[in-house]
């Protein structure tokens, strides 16, 4: 084999031209304190608020306080592994998380590290945990649905694509319930969703995940999960990772849906943190850039304009209250953050009504702009008529006597009231909203008993399903009510009225025979 000196020369002096002598530099400081999730470092002078450090066990950490004399540190792991007197390096780089199609059907940690047990996730794509949210004039309105498939929200509390709606409501009254039917509801659609469980039990994550999966919606969902048992700062950041993943598809174009369960424990975890840096405490000891906090975070949902891609990231963020306090300090931050909130009540949550949501206090700031026109034709009314009903119902517990009108209102609410009512895990389409609540405010079950209106309700949506398609397919596709399809609804309604009191009669024929 013989060797040819001049390729060899040529390979030689192609490498000697590439060659670039990189020198990498890292300023090196030493633990003072550390615990409790925080390290006191000297010697890193140059650090930069949010920067990335790493630590000797390999532990990264954040710069969170830059003080005179030393540098205050966020562990972002397992903090008891840090010792006195071991050495941290900065990086040069701000925290970032891992972002791109790898994560979808995936259960992260904050940082993007799989907790699933499916192998490792594999992107080369990263974004910053922190990003400016988008101006004024790289937004637009908020316009388009986002259909959460439970009628009491859809009809009164609508959502929009880039729309920031908060949850509110004491615990155990069903807030996670109405994110995760949200969630259900985009199955088949166009929407890439992210669930930040943050502070919650594991056992309750684990549950929110098997939910997911067993109703196909894991295919199109990121879980970050930061339970009670892990650090403090991994719940701190864990709504701003979810954020990041979910603004990448954003900025793609692509519509994505944020939930945020639950922002009170986020800001706990940011009231631990800040006093344990030894931050001045304010109101209820939090610090004082607690709404910062907050506003920066939801400020980043979006609609944006056209010219930056149209793609949208809605937010659902849950706030727990305690014994109805809507007035504490988080509640009141968060509200004034958000488009609209929706109250979840214990007492009507206790009384069955099923997703409790108090129609007097739940409002839309975006309103009907985020609705279908079917949906706005049918439903104006139905919130004032639900709040008159409320005080009516006070009012005829009094025991007085109520003429034929006032009584007609009552039981016409009552239906209402049993029409609204929505099991888990079963989001209604929009078109099947709009039949059951025209059936409902038009009197097509007022003869019909409280206790059969549930039952009744499943009848017409059947019959719109198989024997009249041509009505629910109008709907769907022109989104309207035009006066065509709503004589043919008003047909096919009349129909099952007629239906239903055969059938009634029928039964009370047999019952009275057997007796």
């Amino acid at each position: 084999m013989k060797f040819k000196a001049d390729e060899i020369a040529s390979v030689i002096q192609k490498e000697i031209e590439d060659f670039k002598g990189q020198i990498e530099t890292a300023e090196v400081g030493r633990v003072v304190e550390v615990g409790d999730g925080i390290a006191r470092v000297v010697g890193l002078s140059s650090a930069m608020a949010g920067e990335m450090v790493q630590f000797s066990s390999g532990t990264m950490g954040m710069c969170f306080n830059l003080e005179e004399n030393s540098v205050g540190i966020i562990i972002l792991g397992d903090y008891l592994k840090i010792e006195e007197g071991d050495e941290v390096k900065t990086t040069g780089e701000l925290l970032s998380v891992p972002v791109g199609d790898a994560l979808v059907g995936r259960v992260v940690d904050p940082l993007g590290n799989p907790l699933d047990g499916k192998g490792p996730i594999v992107t080369s794509e990263r974004r910053p945990l922190e990003t400016i949210a988008p101006g004024v004039a790289g937004r637009q309105p908020v316009k388009q649905p986002l259909q959460t498939g439970i009628k009491a929200v859809d009809s009164m509390t609508p959502i929009g694509r880039g729309q920031r709606e908060l949850i509110i409501g004491d615990r155990k009254t069903g807030k996670t319930a109405i994110a995760l039917d949200t969630i259900i509801n985009q199955k088949g659609g166009d929407v890439i969703c992210v669930y930040v469980g943050c502070g919650q039990r594991a056992s309750t994550i684990a549950s929110v995940v098997e939910a997911l999966t067993a109703n196909g919606a894991m295919d199109y969902t990121i879980v970050v999960s930061a339970s009670a048992s892990d650090p403090a700062p991994l719940q701190y950041i864990a709504p701003y990772a979810g954020a990041s993943m979910a603004e990448h598809f954003m900025y793609q174009g692509k519509h994505t849906l944020c939930v945020y369960d639950d922002l009170t424990k986020q800001a706990q975890a940011y009231r631990q943190l800040s006093l344990l840096m030894r931050r001045p405490p304010g109101r209820e000891a939090y610090p004082g850039d607690v709404f910062y906090c907050h506003s920066r975070l939801l400020e980043r949902a979006a609609k944006l304009s056209d010219e930056h891609g149209g793609g949208s990231m809605t937010a659902l963020p849950i706030i727990e209250t305690l014994e109805g306090e809507v007035s504490a300090y988080i509640p009141t931050n968060v509200i004034s953050i958000t488009d609209g909130q929706i109250y979840l009540e214990p007492d009507l949550f206790f009384a069955g009504v099923r997703p409790a949501i108090n129609v007097g206090i739940s409002v839309s700031r975006v309103g009907g702009n985020a609705q279908t026109k079917a949906m706005k034709k049918i439903a104006g009314s139905l919130r004032l008529d639900l709040a008159a009903f409320r005080e009516l119902e006070a009012f005829a517990q009094l025991g007085t006597e109520l003429d034929k009108a006032t009584q007609q209102q009552l039981d016409r609410g009552y239906r209402m009231v049993e029409l609204l009512k929505q099991p888990q895990y079963e989001p209604l389409h929009f078109a099947d909203q709009v039949v059951s609540i025209y059936a409902g405010t038009k009197g097509y079950f007022d003869k019909i008993p409280v206790s059969d209106v549930a039952e009744a309700e499943k009848c017409p949506l059947q019959c719109k399903r198989e024997e009249k398609s041509e009505v629910r397919n109008a709907i769907i596709d022109s989104k309207e009510l035009s006066g065509e399809t709503e004589e043919a609804l008003k047909s096919a309604l009349e129909e099952f009225k007629q239906r239903w009191a055969a059938a009634h009669a029928k039964e009370e024929q047999l019952a009275g025979a057997s007796a």
